[in-house]
Parts: C-alpha cells; structure tokens; sequence
C-alpha cells in the first residue's frame, strides 16, 4: 500500500521505540546470548586441550594469551557467562514447577540471579588468581 493510501490514525505495531525494556526481557536476551557465548567458550576449552596436547612450546603460547589482558577479560567474561546461565537455568526450574511467576517475585528472583552471577564471578576469580 502507498503512502498516499494509507490511513491516517493507522494504529502502529508495537516496536522497541515504544516499550521500555523490562528486566525480565533483559535477562531472556542476556539468557540467551550467555548460551551463545557458552558455546563459543566450549571451543575455546577444546582449543586450549588441543594446544596442551601438541607440544609444550604450543601450549606455553596459548597460555602467554591466557595470561594477557585480553586473555583474562575473555576468561572472565566467560566464566560470567557461566554462572549466569546456570543461575537463571535454576530460576526457570522453580518456574517450571510453578513458583515464582508473580511480578514482584520475577523481579526479585531476577535481580538474584545477577547478583549471584556477579558474587560468584568475583569469588571465583579471587580465589583462582590466589591459586596462580
């Protein structure tokens, strides 16, 4: 249909200008794309066992990257991912058994389960830099 044609007080479909984004569809997209993220990391871990496996020059190369600043932000990105997922994955269960559906308890229930990933990001890269 042509602009010419068109009606005037045409209702629009509904778009991202209009909604405001809500947490709990920031956290399905980010829930998303931590999956994606996971599965590019799970070939970073193969790439990691492939290097280790070659020969001894290969594998200190790989960790010289490991070790890097970019090769940490990497790890710790992934290591977010990780936790993320796995504590929304948890989230879903309770509402898979039908808890947790009430507006202020997804809210809650959401912001725990950023809190948890960022607590848990944190200890575990304390503790494994103590470990280096």
């Amino acid at each position: 249909m042509s602009a010419a044609h068109r009606p005037v007080n045409r209702p629009l479909s509904p778009h991202l200008q209009i909604y405001k984004p809500q947490l709990t569809s920031v956290l399905s997209i980010l829930h998303r794309a931590t999956g994606i993220a996971l599965s590019v990391g799970v070939l970073y871990l193969v790439a990691w066992v492939v290097f280790a496996s070659a020969s001894a020059s290969t594998y200190a190369s790989f960790q010289g990257f490991n070790a890097s600043i970019l090769g940490r932000i990497c790890l710790g990105g992934w290591l977010f991912c990780l936790y993320y997922h796995l504590a929304n994955g948890i989230r879903h269960l309770f509402w898979d058994a039908g808890y947790g559906f009430d507006l202020k308890d997804a809210y809650r229930s959401g912001w725990l389960v950023v809190a948890v990933s960022l607590i848990a990001t944190a200890l575990s890269w304390v503790v494994g830099l103590r470990l280096v």
